[in-house]
Formats: structure tokens, sequence, C-alpha cells
């Protein structure tokens, strides 16, 4: 574990400065509802007080979608319900109910609703502890 807080913490540190209003990512159908919002403390104290745990329930209605964007952090999502199509690097992989993957937050990639059900996802990420609304950011022009 001792190995792992330090690249943990230039990967958070990297973002610790954008927590500030973001341009809208093209979205539809997306419902999120923040559950539990944390700021770090304890044992890992170069962390404490400088990012927050989040939880966020996000609904996609059957069509939903969105569209390429990033994130301000890292986190795992879980499908709790439904079929969800999450295209990176122009591949994409469809994660059903049960399935977890991980999103470092730095790469672009969409996810879409191809189904004519509702997904249902619950991400857990790591913020900068200022963060407000949405961690989801449009791709940096380059």
């Amino acid at each position: 574990m001792r190995r792992l807080t330090p690249l943990l913490l230039v990967a958070l540190l990297s973002v610790a400065d954008q927590s500030r209003a973001q341009p809208n990512v093209d979205t539809k159908g997306i419902t999120p509802n923040v559950k539990l919002e944390e700021v770090i403390s304890g044992h890992l104290a170069e962390l404490n007080g400088k990012f927050q745990l989040r939880v966020t329930e996000l609904t996609l209605a059957p069509g939903g979608y969105l569209g390429e964007h990033h994130h301000a952090g890292p986190g795992i999502r879980l499908v709790v319900s439904g079929k969800l199509t999450f295209t990176q690097a122009g591949k994409p992989v469809i994660y059903q109910a049960g399935d977890y993957f991980y999103e470092s937050g730095n790469v672009v990639h969409t996810a879409h609703n191809q189904t004519n059900s509702p997904v249902l996802l619950v991400f857990v990420e790591i913020l900068p502890a200022a963060w407000q609304g949405s961690s989801v950011i449009p791709p940096k022009a380059y």
C-alpha cells in the first residue's frame, strides 16, 4: 500500500487545480443522483483534506448517452442493471449488470445505452476536495 500511495497522490494532484465550472458535454437521458460526498481523512495523511470520495447513482434512459468526455478524477463503476456500451479509443465494450470497471479519469470515452431498458450505474470517484458539480468534463482541444 505504501508504494501505491505516492502514485495515487500524483494522479490526484494532477486534477486538484481543475475544481472550477466546466463547459457542458453532449448528453441525453442522463440522471445523476449523488448519494455521498465525504472529504478524505484517515491514515493516508498526505490525502487528508485534499480530496473527496463521491458516490453517484447514474441512470441512462433508453437511448441515453454521454458524448466524448473524461472525468476530474479516477473511479470505479458498477453496472447495477442494464447494458452499457462504453467506447474508448474507438473500441466499444459492453458492460452489463454485475460488471465493474475502472476509469482513470484522463482518457476520453463515451457511454451509450443502446437498449430499450434503463441502465443504472454506481460511480465511486476520488475528486479534489473543493470539486462541485459533475465530474464529467469535455476533452481538451489539442
